[in-house]
């Protein structure tokens, strides 16, 4: 292949995403139909995809290790409440706190230290004395999870090309969905083989050694280039694309950057300056209908997903008729805990599913489309499973597992996928770390207030009031969606927010 040539009738130096979307061109002129990802861009994809990965793995593993901490701990249906909070609360706090570092300190840095920090708390929890010490190692896990949501979809959406973007953020999202089922997975193969309450520790020690490897890994990946450029950094950010972009023939043979001719730094100068705290989601009519639209739909789909994904054991569990009693002994609760996760698994393989068509449609239809139909989706799956309550035996079950299904499969094709992917695309780059993870932590709001209530909810109001609750809140996600909508498919990052 020959050297790129700019088509575009002039010549001046150009942005890292210009040189990330160029095309090479072979000898007779004609034009690659794509652009090759590199060696690194898959690698930093694969490293981030492996944070999705194991925050799938701790949260939605919780409902299988709940009853048996409930066993060892005495806990009651607060305490229940609390150790389902507990990670998401973190989450909350990681993405508002840590989230933004990576606009300050750069995206590399905290992309490693959200890794050191969760295999320290993942440590502590498989060998934690007590509930206290439990809640609290937690909260520590979320945290970095809380980091890892602006962090990973940057470090993926400023070094790949824009045609791309859509599915491949995605793709590495879904890990949290592959995540999930390996929980799930692991927790049942665990309780097969090692019938002892203390089961739950070897189930959270079993992702150390994976994690340490991920973080090993990361020390070797570039600093975002874009990230390098908008902090005036243009030597640095140069380095950082040429590695980024090495392959075989190389091109470009060179790069020389600068902000976007038609005025990206300027823009974001005059929007926002230097200011770098959350006013400045809130300065320009654009960041506040960013900021709107990545939050607010974010926090109403949380309320589902995570409520149900949690808890879909404990439900299932009841509508078998094998609900949780402390008075059983060991060897039932372990049973239960089996057949509820045989159940959480097969509804799991829907989330799978609902990311694999939102990878294949999301740069093809918008995000935009598929968070609206998705947020239809899910209470179409909330009504099912709602009025499964009407009925009781087989009946039932099967209409709670459909429900289940749908709920999951288009939640993870609309709005569990879309949300994530809009929050880190729709912002200027200098506060888009900041954004992204102020979406992420408003969202997680609502996460802690159904995993910390659905327990006590479900006892006082009964599961069917709960799914119309959360049939509300679906409905009205696609409302917000619709009216504050922003469609960023095919766009160039530095096209968007100026």
């Amino acid at each position: 292949m020959n050297e790129m040539r700019d088509l575009r009738g002039f010549d001046h130096k150009r942005s890292v995403q210009d040189y990330i979307d160029e095309t090479p061109i072979w000898s007779d002129g004609t034009r690659v139909a794509a652009t090759p990802m590199t060696a690194m861009q898959w690698r930093i994809w694969w490293l981030a995809a492996a944070g999705k990965f194991f925050e799938g793995l701790v949260v939605f593993m919780t409902g299988v290790t709940l009853p048996l901490m409930s066993r060892e701990f005495g806990m009651d249906a607060f305490q229940h409440g609390l150790v389902g909070a507990a990670s998401l609360a973190g989450i909350l706090f990681g993405a508002l706190l840590l989230g933004g570092l990576a606009d300050q300190f750069g995206r590399k840095l905290m992309f490693v230290a959200e890794m050191v920090i969760f295999i320290i708390f993942l440590a502590l929890l498989a060998v934690s004395p007590s509930f206290g010490w439990t809640v609290v190692f937690l909260f520590g896990i979320g945290i970095a999870l809380g980091c890892d949501y602006p962090t990973a979809h940057l470090v993926i959406s400023e070094s790949i090309p824009s045609v791309a973007r859509g599915r491949l953020v995605l793709s590495a999202f879904g890990f949290q969905a592959v995540g999930a089922l390996t929980g799930t997975l692991l927790g049942y193969l665990v309780l097969s083989n090692i019938e002892t309450v203390s089961a739950w520790r070897l189930m959270y020690a079993a992702a150390i050694l994976p994690a340490v490897a991920v973080a090993v890994a990361r020390l070797f990946v570039p600093e975002s280039a874009s990230w390098l450029l908008a902090h005036g950094r243009v030597e640095e950010a140069q380095q950082a694309a040429q590695r980024l972009l090495a392959r075989s023939p190389q091109y470009p043979k060179s790069i020389a950057l600068s902000h976007r001719h038609h005025g990206h730094a300027g823009a974001a100068a005059h929007d926002q300056g230097h200011d770098r705290t959350p006013a400045a989601l809130f300065k320009t009519p654009h960041n506040r209908r960013a900021t709107v639209l990545a939050a607010v739909p974010w926090f109403l789909q949380d309320l589902s997903t995570y409520g149900i994904g949690i808890f879909t054991p404990t439900i299932l569990a009841a509508a078998f008729g094998h609900q949780a009693d402390v008075g059983r002994n060991l060897s039932d609760l372990v049973s239960a805990d089996l057949l509820a996760s045989e159940g959480a698994a097969l509804i799991d393989l829907l989330l799978l599913v609902g990311i694999g068509v939102a990878v294949a449609l999301s740069d093809r239809i918008g995000r935009i489309p598929l968070q609206i139909a998705g947020f239809v989706g899910c209470a179409a799956g909330l009504l099912v499973a709602a009025l499964s309550t009407y009925y009781s035996g087989d009946r039932a079950v099967t209409m709670v597992v459909i429900g289940f299904m749908l709920f999951n499969f288009m939640t993870n094709l609309g709005p569990n996928a879309q949300t994530y992917l809009i929050a880190g695309e729709v912002f200027p780059t200098r506060i888009r770390g900041m954004g992204a993870g102020f979406a992420a932590a408003f969202a997680k709001i609502g996460a802690v207030l159904t995993a910390f209530l659905f327990p006590i909810l479900l006892a006082d109001l009964g599961t069917r009031t709960l799914l119309f609750m959360l049939i509300a809140a679906s409905l009205l996600g696609a409302v917000v969606t619709w009216h504050y909508r922003i469609e960023t498919r095919g766009r160039s990052l530095d096209d968007i927010g100026i």
